[in-house]
């Protein structure tokens, strides 16, 4: 049977038998949507190439260790990982202070920073982790687009290609995912503010 009639799972199941030509077939399958997506959302060609280089050793890796849980469509997972690497490349630059080079550098600057303190920052910690708990009882389809939205920072064009639902249908679950939420809040008296 040729490869290229083999289903996205089927290909998994053989990569992980040990045919490493199932995993170039995945990787061609998949490449240029993936890459696509990448540098439509980076705009970097380079970075890009990096990100999507990440992309698919963190697969290997997942698929390799046999830790690859069949939940849903092998894509939509791929584009997780792939927008969760944006994500950290992204936060890991915004961590790192910029200064331009001059003479009145001042330690002290840098240092007394505006920081939130480290009561603020465990009281909104605590309130992201009530919150992020809360979305666990939403219905599944309403949860998957909030987390894909929220959490993963993925368009509703994105997100509908990616469930296989209209724009519409899509932004209607995370309109009633949020009224839902804002009923779990009201209902379990978590404070948010």
């Amino acid at each position: 049977m040729k490869l290229i009639a083999l289903t996205d799972n089927e290909l998994i199941t053989r990569y992980i038998g040990g045919d490493e030509n199932s995993l170039k077939q995945l990787i061609a399958r998949h490449q240029k949507k993936v890459f696509s997506y990448i540098l439509m959302s980076v705009k970097n060609r380079e970075l890009a190439e990096d990100i999507f280089q990440d992309t698919f050793i963190k697969v290997i890796n997942t698929l390799k260790s046999e830790n690859y849980k069949e939940e849903g469509k092998f894509l939509q997972w791929v584009m997780r990982i792939a927008n969760n690497l944006k994500i950290d490349y992204y936060r890991k630059v915004q961590r790192m202070p910029v200064f331009e080079s001059n003479s009145d550098f001042n330690i002290f600057d840098v240092l007394n920073g505006t920081d939130p303190s480290i009561e603020q920052k465990i009281i909104t910690e605590q309130i992201y982790s009530d919150v992020k708990n809360l979305v666990q009882y939403l219905p599944e389809e309403q949860r998957e687009v909030l987390e894909m939205r929220i959490y993963d920072d993925v368009s509703f064009k994105d997100i509908a290609e990616l469930t296989g639902v209209s724009i519409n249908t899509a932004l209607g679950r995370m309109r009633y995912a949020l009224i839902n939420l804002r009923k779990l809040i009201k209902e379990k008296n978590v404070i948010i503010s």
